[in-house]
């Protein structure tokens, strides 16, 4: 009997429940897995997945704990369309209060809101730049809760910084806000790590099974969930990172377009612009990479040779097993990072405020943030 190759270990890292599934229905060629839920759907330039993992068994195939996790995919926030945004912002702010609907958290439960993340290093500087822009109102309650109007609950918040920085461990300095302020749920906000270029700095989970703070980037601390903490956790994430095995699996993958299309063009000649891969913008003639665009079998191997032949996930592996050893698979974000963090930071700031306040809307939400 052949023994099957074990290839885990050279997997590409993700935090996305999406991309887990992904990664599951590539290995085992299944469209459906067991115990898991999962439904999408389009709204003007929003995809909404949701993904609820059931059993023990979909945890496993998968890869992440049993929960819900809500995915917002809009590649087009990196051309900075500020109709867009609002709509994302909108959107956001209606997954999110539904998300606290299906958790059975009251209109009046206060909320601690945890920005996580190293401030001083903009790809993971997302989770305290939304803490600076959301409205925090428990100070309020407290001091002058006369002067509340109706539409409000008490809201902290907190960056409580790294390891590194602050030589405790996230968890604990959570733990002992958490006791202080008494609060009946918290939002933990952070970055992720994607396995895909076109989801970086484009898309938001949210996530009732709390979070691994530093796990995107192999430095998994303490969790923060519901069974650490005592009370429900609600991550919310956005991923601003990738892999360099990413970057070189996609550049094959859109090399292997381009070269499919030349060979299918000389075939049966047509006229066609550009390949782009999508959510990037190119001047001139251009049309985004599809599944036509990709040669068969013998021409990939033609193409090139024996890695021409392998499939997704054992593509990946090979590139992650011959950058690992190394030392080349770095951790990479794109060099406009400073303005995609900076832009998804205030959607979200913005999202979580109109959520988590009856009286604030998308008339005057921006009337909170700066």
């Amino acid at each position: 009997m052949e023994e099957k190759l074990d290839l885990s270990r050279y997997g590409v890292r993700t935090d996305l429940a999406v991309e887990a599934r992904e990664l599951t229905n590539e290995s085992t060629g299944a469209k459906e897995i067991n115990g898991v839920r999962y439904e999408t759907e389009e709204d003007n330039g929003i995809t909404v997945s949701r993904i609820e993992i059931l059993t023990a068994e979909g945890a496993e195939a998968i890869g992440k704990l049993p929960g819900r996790y809500v995915s917002l995919e809009i590649p087009g926030l990196r051309t900075q369309d500020t109709e867009l945004q609002n709509r994302v912002t909108r959107r956001f702010a209606h997954e999110f209060h539904r998300f606290l609907k299906e958790l059975g958290i009251r209109e009046d439960a206060g909320a601690l809101i945890v920005g996580l993340g190293n401030w001083n290093v903009t790809p993971d500087a997302v989770g305290p730049m939304v803490v600076e822009n959301v409205l925090v109102t428990r100070h309020l309650f407290k001091l002058m809760p006369e002067q509340v109007e109706e539409g409000y609950r008490p809201v902290s918040a907190i960056s409580p910084g790294v390891l590194g920085i602050t030589g405790i461990e996230t968890s604990e300095i959570v733990y002992g806000v958490m006791e202080k302020a008494e609060p009946d749920f918290i939002i933990a906000i952070d970055a992720l790590a994607s396995r895909s270029l076109d989801r970086v700095n484009t898309t938001i989970q949210i996530a009732d099974t709390g979070i691994s703070p530093g796990s995107g980037v192999g430095n998994k601390r303490k969790p923060l969930n519901k069974e650490t903490l005592g009370i429900p956790v609600i991550a919310v994430g956005i991923p601003t990172v990738v892999e360099a095995a990413t970057i070189v699996h996609d550049a094959m993958t859109y090399l292997l377009g381009h070269l499919g299309r030349q060979v299918n063009e000389a075939r049966h000649p047509k006229a066609a612009g550009r390949l782009v891969p999508q959510g990037f913008r190119l001047t001139g003639n251009t049309r985004k990479i599809t599944e036509e665009d990709m040669p068969n079998e013998q021409d990939r191997k033609l193409l090139l040779g024996l890695v021409g032949e392998l499939d997704e996930q054992k593509k990946r592996a090979l590139i992650y097993e011959v950058l690992a050893p190394l030392g080349h698979n770095l951790i990479v974000t794109p060099k406009e990072v400073d303005d995609y963090v900076e832009d998804i930071a205030n959607i979200v700031a913005n999202g979580l405020n109109a959520a988590l306040h009856s009286a604030i809307d998308m008339d005057n939400v921006s009337a909170y943030t700066h």
